[in-house]
């Protein structure tokens, strides 16, 4: 009798300790879901002013120059998430970036899962890519677009901690994986709309879509704006 007691004490106690490990990893990181009434989380602009096209960033230097050739071109503006690491091998680059009326904002520093991060630890990736940005700009960098798109509460947190927007995306190009250039074309186009956050990379098949697209943007009435300034900032 006294034997099965202390099973059943022993099993209750199990029980409870699984149960706190689980919310400690849930309000730790470990979760992906986040409250959609979270107001520092943005999929795209609900009072948008036009489309933004951001172009996430950790390498293929050669084609983010050819992509401000185009965005010149139609007279666009977009929104780069940088990566730390990128911008510490290519300050030049960056500085171009922003020269040319562009936005600057963070995508960490070492493209890590944010998913699996504590506050302290997404605090560790995302404000030295902050304060290298700013610096190598002498802006105030406000937004940050999780790497791959993982994030969790922890991250949201963090992020408000550092004054900063944490920035998903209303349609993906996947241009990262597909080279079809025409598929990449009508993922960003078919029924875009203004408010609309369109995620891209800077491949090869994206510099060739890109003028296409905004030839799309312009010939239905559409205006290529920054993230900030579709939230109206």
């Amino acid at each position: 009798m006294k034997s099965k007691l202390i099973t059943v004490i022993t099993n209750v106690f199990l029980v409870a300790v699984v149960a706190a490990v689980s919310l400690v990893g849930y309000f730790g990181g470990n979760a992906v879901a986040v409250s959609n009434e979270n107001s520092n989380l943005f999929y795209k602009a609900e009072d948008g002013s036009g489309v933004s096209l951001m172009f996430n960033v950790y390498e293929h230097t050669e084609n983010v120059y050819k992509i401000l050739d185009v965005l010149d071109e139609y007279g666009a503006k977009s929104t780069f998430f940088i990566g730390g690491s990128w911008a510490d091998d290519n300050v030049d680059c960056v500085r171009e970036i922003y020269k040319r009326g562009h936005e600057i904002a963070s995508h960490g520093y070492f493209h890590k899962d944010h998913s699996r991060m504590s506050v302290d630890a997404n605090l560790e990736e995302i404000r030295p890519s902050v304060k290298l940005l700013n610096m190598i700009c002498g802006t105030e960098v406000k937004l940050f677009a999780p790497p791959s798109g993982a994030f969790c509460e922890a991250t949201v947190n963090a992020c408000i901690s550092m004054d900063l927007r944490v920035i998903m995306w209303s349609r993906d190009t996947i241009d990262w994986r597909d080279k079809d250039v025409n598929l990449i074309y009508s993922r960003a186009t078919k029924n875009l709309v203004k408010g609309e956050f369109v995620l891209m990379h800077p491949t090869d098949c994206t510099v060739e879509a890109l003028p296409k697209i905004l030839s799309y943007i312009r010939d239905n009435g559409l205006t290529a704006v920054t993230v900030s300034q579709n939230l109206g900032e």
